[in-house]
């Protein structure tokens, strides 16, 4: 049996207000779990506790109550997080760095010496557009150097999933779209990769499912075909198709000249589900 690359169960995290009585439920009994080899969406406005359920994960956190694990093991343990890459929405560097001893800092806390370093480092700064800014501190580093620089530090050790908290936040359309092939290159070589982003288009062309988080509840959680799927309602996509037969589609098609590319359910967008299924939890 394979096991899931992140399994959730029960998860619930509460902080307590210094000095009161009260307290604030960031997650409650949440379960999840993404699949090895597919990209799961974490969704979520503010205060959602989306970044409360990546920390609790990474094991940079601690639950309240329930269990996380990582490929089977209790993301507790450190040994969990060995094959694990993780881009942070707001990473921190050592800004008189260049980007290439950057990587080599991280390598090298991945135990990557050597030809084998030197080599995932070149392979790294040409996958995220970086070559020609290897030799650059940091500090010179606009904010979407720095994060595509995050995403290859978070890929240094070549792990077998990747969580990643905004990754396209600063950036700039082209590099938005790198990022987002980059994912879709990830999936394609079995990498399991959680992400948590507020970009829902970007969501939708990369995730295979979805979750949605409001007040700490999973709200909403499948397939996003079958998420954004609008009952009772089909469409029918022509080639050829002329006036008269879009007027009697059904009655005319087998005999008309017409062909039938495809039968389909109509969608909604991400975003409306989005909006609806937070909305939906904020008026309870």
């Amino acid at each position: 049996m394979i096991e899931s690359a992140v399994a959730v169960e029960k998860l619930t995290k509460v902080f307590p207000i210094p000095f009161s009585r009260q307290s604030i439920v960031a997650v409650r009994d949440l379960n999840l779990r993404v699949e090895a080899g597919e990209v799961y969406g974490l969704l979520g406005p503010n205060g959602s506790g989306k970044t409360t359920t990546l920390k609790i994960i990474l094991g940079l956190a601690s639950p309240t109550r329930g269990q996380t694990k990582i490929f089977g093991r209790d993301s507790a343990l450190v040994a969990s997080r060995e094959s694990v890459g993780f881009l942070p929405e707001n990473p921190y560097f050592y800004k008189f760095l260049t980007g290439e001893e950057t990587l080599q800092f991280f390598g090298k806390l991945c135990r990557l010496t050597g030809a084998r370093l030197k080599e995932r480092v070149g392979q790294l700064l040409e996958l995220v557009g970086l070559t020609n800014a290897r030799h650059q501190s940091l500090r010179t580093y606009s904010k979407g150097m720095l994060q595509r620089i995050g995403l290859a530090q978070a890929l240094i050790n070549e792990p077998k999933l990747v969580v990643l908290d905004e990754p396209t936040a600063g950036v700039d359309p082209a590099g938005s779209r790198d990022i987002r092939n980059i994912i879709v290159d990830l999936k394609s070589r079995g990498v399991s990769v959680l992400l948590s982003s507020h970009l829902l288009s970007q969501v939708q062309e990369v995730c295979d499912r979805v979750g949605i988080l409001a007040k700490g509840t999973l709200v909403r959680e499948g397939r996003l075909a079958e998420l954004i799927a609008v009952e009772n309602q089909n469409e029918l996509v022509l080639e050829n198709a002329s006036e008269s037969l879009l007027k009697e589609i059904e009655k005319l098609a087998a005999s008309s000249n017409a062909k039938l590319i495809e039968r389909r359910r109509s969608t909604t967008t991400l975003e409306r589900l989005f909006l609806e299924a937070t909305e939906e939890r904020s008026e309870k």
